[in-house]
């Protein structure tokens, strides 16, 4: 009952609308619930194929509770369960897949609402969520393994230190800005001769220093944090089985080891996507469009979805406004990984690279062209991760390394 993805339609002009599949089976299927699940209790709306108004349940959000709410249910062969992805996690959907019932996590962001419904309760958001389940309204997620689940939350863990480091950061230099201690030996901060200067700081407030003291002990508690999990994420990307794959995403330029956990982290299996367009769509990185008869309005990239993946495939896509070229660190992968991975992330180069300067040189803002080089990064890294079939240039386009690195 593996959650799968699948490609339901294409819009005229619009990217494709990715989607996945229920784990039920309409034709055996006897009972649909729906559970209104929160951190004490859960509400489950309860259909039968016969027909009829919904059955409401209230029990409390316990492993027994549920497995005692399972067997009343009957055969778990014939249920169907649902319940919005939330703060519960994944457990509730790991328990009833261990008992064999068949489950659904449903994207809250695309259950259909009334525009004139303003009372919300556990029961009525039940009963509406098991009649759109039954009738096939509702637009599923695809859960994580615990495995990816573990390394998404250490990924995800690092980048709020690092934020935290950077508010730290800020706080220790406007606290010195406060009493007129301004940097001047160097052009750029927090390098270690930076650090240095600030150990040399002493403020005449004897409160003043002490906090400006006790701000800097926080801040080497964050570096020491940041240097723990970057030494332990290098750890797991050379552990199996995330060590192919992150061999295969670092041969393109911009995507370090800890960019490509990242993505593996955040996007999982590739190939549960179609298409690239479908995981550019997922990534949100296709433009929003609102058109109307004759009228046809593009804006901004839709910037729905895994906002985590998007902002690491946005800094990848701002080392290809340089010229191509073979860095130490790429040449290192000849030998490791495929030569048609290799050969893919060149031809990723210089098209990107061709891409990034030819919009800006229409007048296009960088951060503009960045994006749309993200994107077409985005086909680059899902036509790797799924084996696709390299595409030749043409002769009349086809360059050599040497005449793109003198470009």
């Amino acid at each position: 009952m593996a959650t799968s993805a699948i490609l339901v339609g294409k819009d005229e002009g619009g990217s494709a609308v990715p989607d996945v599949r229920s784990n039920g089976c309409a034709e055996t299927t006897r009972t649909w619930v729906a559970l209104d699940v929160h951190k004490d209790s859960i509400t489950a709306g309860i259909l039968s194929a016969e027909g009829g108004p919904p059955e409401v349940v209230a029990f409390e959000n316990s492993e027994r509770a549920l497995r005692r709410f399972a067997r009343r249910l009957g055969d778990p062969q014939e249920l169907a369960v649902c319940y919005e992805a939330g703060p519960c996690g994944y457990d509730l959907y790991r328990l009833l897949t261990s008992i064999g019932v068949a489950c659904d996590i449903i994207a809250p962001s695309l259950t259909p609402v009334r525009p004139g419904d303003r009372v919300k309760t556990d029961r009525r958001d039940a009963v509406k969520l098991v009649r759109l389940y039954r009738a096939g309204e509702l637009s599923f997620v695809c859960p994580p393994t615990p495995v990816q689940e573990g390394l998404r939350d250490l990924v995800r863990c690092r980048d709020d230190l690092r934020c935290a480091r950077t508010a730290a950061r800020h706080r220790i230099g406007k606290q010195l800005l406060r009493y007129g201690r301004i940097y001047r030996e160097g052009r750029k901060t927090w390098t270690k001769q930076y650090g240095a200067w600030l150990r040399r700081q002493r403020l005449d407030d004897a409160l003043a220093q002490a906090a400006l003291e006790q701000m800097r002990c926080h801040l080497g508690a964050l570096d020491a944090q940041l240097d723990a999990i970057d030494a332990q994420l290098d750890e797991v990307a050379q552990a199996e089985p995330w060590r192919a794959a992150v061999c295969a995403l670092t041969c393109f330029r911009g995507i370090s080891t800890l960019t490509a956990l990242g993505l593996l982290a955040e996007v999982g299996d590739f190939h549960r996507f179609a298409s690239a367009r479908e995981l550019m769509s997922f990534l949100g990185l296709t433009v929003s469009e609102y058109s109307s008869g004759q009228r046809r309005t593009r804006w901004s990239i839709t910037k729905t979805g895994n906002r985590h993946a998007r902002r690491l495939l946005v800094e990848a896509a701002w080392h290809y406004q340089h010229p191509p070229r073979l860095s130490v660190r790429i040449r290192a992968h000849e030998g490791v990984v495929a030569p048609e991975m290799l050969a893919r992330a060149w031809q990723a180069q210089i098209r990107l690279h061709h891409r990034h300067r030819h919009l800006t040189g229409r007048g296009k803002p960088a951060t503009v062209a960045t994006i749309a080089v993200a994107r077409e990064l985005c086909g680059f890294l899902w036509a790797t991760m799924t084996d696709q079939s390299l595409r030749e240039d043409p002769p009349e386009q086809r360059r050599t390394s040497k005449e793109a690195l003198v470009a």
